[in-house]
C-alpha cells in the first residue's frame, strides 16, 4: 500500500491536535499550582553544610580529605570549626561508633555556625576589592 506524499504530515498533525486536546483534560496537564518557593539560604545553612560535608569527608577517609582549606573553600573561620568538630567528632567515634560520629557532626557543626552567624569572615589572605 502506497501512502500520498501528505500522509505524514496528516499524520503528525492528528498527533497534534490529539495531544492538545487531552491536555485540556483535568488531570492531563500541568495545572498544579505554582510550589511554594524556596526560602533563600542563610550564611549559617551554608557553613553548616560545607564544615559538616567536609568533617564527614574526613571521618570516613575520603581520598578528598586531604585538600587544604582553600581548596574546600573554607574561610578561616569555618576551618577553625571544622578543626574543632572533626576532633569531637572523632572522639564520639570512639565511644558510640561511626553514626554517632557523623551525627555529632552535623549538630555540632550547626551549633558552632550558628554561634559565629556562619563564620563569614574574610581570610586572612583576602583583600576586599579596590
Amino acid at each position: 500500500m502506497r501512502f500520498p506524499p501528505y500522509a505524514p504530515a496528516g499524520t503528525a498533525l492528528a498527533a497534534v491536535l490529539a495531544a492538545g486536546a487531552l491536555a485540556t483534560l483535568p488531570g492531563c496537564s500541568d495545572d498544579s499550582p505554582d510550589p511554594a518557593p524556596e526560602q533563600p539560604r542563610t550564611a549559617v545553612d551554608i557553613c553548616t553544610d560545607l564544615v559538616a560535608y567536609w568533617v564527614k569527608e574526613a571521618l570516613t577517609g575520603s581520598k578528598w580529605a586531604g585538600l587544604d582549606w582553600e581548596q574546600k573553600g573554607l574561610s578561616n573561620e569555618q576551618l577553625k570549626i571544622h578543626d574543632e568538630v572533626l576532633i569531637g567528632a572523632r572522639a564520639k567515634g570512639r565511644q558510640g561508633g561511626r553514626e554517632a560520629a557523623l551525627a555529632f557532626a552535623d549538630e555540632e557543626t550547626r551549633r558552632r555556625c550558628a554561634s559565629a552567624n556562619g563564620a563569614t569572615g574574610s581570610s586572612e589572605n583576602w583583600k576586599p576589592p579596590p
